[in-house]
């Protein structure tokens, strides 16, 4: 319905535009038509095949802005807002002087020029600058958070934010934390992270290229089973150099989390006060504790450093030192725990066969 009523709102005035449009005509013209009235139908046939073609395209522009509303977070939109309203506020100020001046009348068209310029100018100026600083201008308008009114309103979940840096999304292990429900929250990808990860799936080296293009087929298969949690910042900051420090300052904007294996980034957020969720620290805390005497099923894989030695690893990489375990190299077998030590290098178990111990 209002496709068609936006339409026929271009026709009925394309038509009358081009019916009217005859009064401007000069006198010596209109002397020489002898039906005022077939022209002024003709006219407006016109102006009606023209206002159809507008109103065409005025529908298919609404209803393509119409959809990229639809899809911008409310934070988004209530900062375009804002940066809308002051870019026309500061613009209105501006005019006002220049509304003053004493300018002759051939030139009084320049004022409503500059009116519509100006205001045009700053209020997409408005809207820019609220993409790129909208949620320190939100804190001008609202000292709380963000999130807090957000969550207010019902659009997003109490969890605090996730932010995804490249490292732990080319890792992988985020899609299994999500896929067991241990992440709560939304999950923000930033879009410099985006550009980080297509550099490293365009760079040269096989490896790194390898690398990038597993880290877009996770993110690819995140955002396709998380549709409504996995979203893109496109937030950036051309005036900070290096990713990690983008994603600091984004994570101290946001009040959200950073979610890594970076060591030294989580360090470096850490000294900033920003929360971090190591992914290799709950690799750690979840390890699985042996103590003496425990049962552990493991293939011993080669030979140790110690005579009759044979060495496995567990599916965390820990490695198990097998005692006695030489002859069971290639096969699976119950040993049984009798210590532990832990080197700066990771975990290391000792064990004996549980058959040598019987």
């Amino acid at each position: 319905m209002l496709d068609a009523l936006i339409i026929i709102s271009f026709i009925i005035a394309g038509a009358g535009v081009g019916f009217y449009s005859i009064d401007l005509l000069p006198p010596p013209v209109l002397e020489q038509v002898n039906n005022i009235e077939g022209l002024g139908t003709v006219m407006a046939g016109f102006g009606a095949l023209i206002g159809t073609g507008l109103g065409i395209v005025s529908q298919t522009s609404y209803r393509r802005l119409e959809k990229q509303i639809r899809t911008l977070p409310p934070d988004r939109i209530f900062a375009r807002a804002i940066g809308l309203i002051l870019g026309l506020l500061i613009a209105n100020l501006i005019l006002a002087p220049v509304f003053l001046l004493p300018i002759p009348n051939e030139f009084n068209f320049i004022k409503p020029l500059a009116a519509v310029m100006n205001s045009i100018v700053f209020a997409v100026s408005g809207m820019n600058l609220a993409d790129t600083q909208g949620r320190a201008l939100l804190r001008l308008v609202n000292p709380s958070s963000v999130e807090s009114m957000l969550i207010a309103e019902g659009t997003l979940k109490p969890s605090a934010s996730k932010i995804l840096d490249t490292s732990c999304i080319i890792d992988g292990r985020v899609e299994s934390l999500l896929d067991t429900g241990f992440l709560e929250g939304r999950i923000v990808v930033p879009q410099f992270v985006l550009q980080e990860l297509q550099t490293v799936a365009d760079a040269a080296n096989d490896q790194k290229r390898a690398r990038g293009r597993r880290g877009l087929d996770i993110l690819n298969r995140l955002r396709a089973a998380y549709p409504e949690r996995v979203v893109v910042d496109p937030a950036d900051y051309s005036d900070v150099g290096t990713v990690d420090a983008k994603l600091v300052k984004l994570a101290q904007e946001m009040n959200a989390m950073l979610l890594t294996n970076d060591y030294n980034l989580s360090k470096v957020a850490k000294v900033q006060q920003v929360a971090v969720l190591n992914i290799n620290d709950l690799a750690k805390a979840i390890r699985p504790a042996y103590l003496p005497g425990d049962d552990i099923e493991i293939k011993i894989l080669k030979e140790g450093k110690e005579d009759a030695q044979g060495v496995g690893y567990l599916n965390d990489g820990t490695m198990v030192v097998v005692e006695a375990g030489e002859n069971y190299i290639g096969n699976n077998v119950l040993v049984v725990v009798t210590g532990a030590l832990q080197t700066s290098a990771g975990r290391m178990i000792f064990a004996r066969p549980k058959s040598a111990t019987a």
